[in-house]
């Protein structure tokens, strides 16, 4: 299999490439510096591929599209908010648009997104089918998916990712927390009450890896585990699996004063997502509970 990434030295990318090397399969990579062999292609975000490239690109199989300006960090300035939607919307446009000049094009496109598509939504069970939030990140999350789905009109089969949080020591929000929880200064966020959406990165992977496989997926698709948690379950759990205690809480003033708005779609909202799509199409996880997935991602 023929399979062109970007992003593809993330977390994810980086997993997701190990797996290819030991299917055998053949990857390209685009990226933003100078070729480092011939297997990397240059482009970026706002340019796409050169011209002399884009003959590259025929005969693909597939695309796994993943990159994107992180949304962590410090608060989030105007500028930030621009480079994380810009990343994403024009990003995927340029991409796009490259596919479309092709004479053979990929027979699907598995493009990332965000459980963030729903917003703040309390207690709700949230399917692919549920309506997009209200909040910054909904709104990138919407312009994101639209541009993808333009792969749809090409003819090229179109898997849109909503990943929640990933569960990897390495990175991501996990590697974020573990430094505090370490050193026994973890603890409840806000009220403790908001629903987390996680998955392990091994299931990140498997499921990539059952999206190219099965040709009956299409579409938006919850990429979590089936048992969502709350945050003050999630903080007892990772307590638990790294024997520290989790009796500091951050309050919710200290996280609106400190982070902003950042902190507020990170750390505070509630998303209670399912992986439906997945569970009908038969994918079985490795990880379905949070304390296995846990003591195998800190591991």
């Amino acid at each position: 299999m023929k399979i062109l990434m970007t992003g593809a030295t993330g977390l994810i990318g980086n997993a997701l490439r190990a797996s290819f090397d030991e299917k055998g399969y053949d990857v390209l990579i685009a990226s933003r510096g100078e070729p480092k062999n011939d297997k990397y292609l240059q482009w970026s975000a706002e340019e796409g591929f050169e011209e002399k490239d884009i003959v590259r690109l025929e005969g693909l199989d597939a695309v796994i599209h993943l990159a994107g300006e992180s949304i962590s960090g410090l608060r989030w300035t105007d500028e930030k908010k621009k480079a994380i939607r810009d990343s994403r919307v024009n990003g995927t446009r340029t991409l796009l648009n490259s596919l479309a000049k092709l004479k053979t094009k990929p027979k699907v496109l598995i493009a990332a997104s965000a459980v963030g598509y729903y917003g703040d939504r309390a207690d709700e069970e949230l399917i692919e089918t549920s309506g997009a939030g209200d909040t910054f990140l909904s709104d990138v999350a919407r312009e994101w998916e639209a541009e993808s789905r333009r792969a749809e009109d090409m003819g090229i089969r179109t898997v849109l990712l909503r990943s929640g949080i990933v569960l990897s020591k390495d990175g991501g929000a996990l590697g974020t927390m573990l430094t505090p929880f370490k050193f026994g200064v973890g603890g409840v966020i806000g009220s403790g009450e908001q629903w987390m959406s996680w998955i392990s990165l091994d299931d990140v992977v498997g499921v990539v890896n059952f999206a190219l496989e099965n040709e009956n997926l299409r579409g938006a698709v919850n990429n979590v585990a089936p048992n969502p948690v709350r945050n003050d379950e999630f903080t007892k759990t990772l307590g638990t699996v790294l024997y520290r205690p989790t009796f500091l809480p951050l309050p919710e003033f200290a996280v609106n004063f400190v982070l902003g708005e950042m902190g507020d779609a990170l750390l505070l909202d509630s998303t209670r997502a399912v992986p439906k799509r997945l569970q009908d199409a038969g994918y079985e996880f490795k990880y379905s509970e949070l304390k296995d997935a846990l003591e195998n991602a800190v591991k």
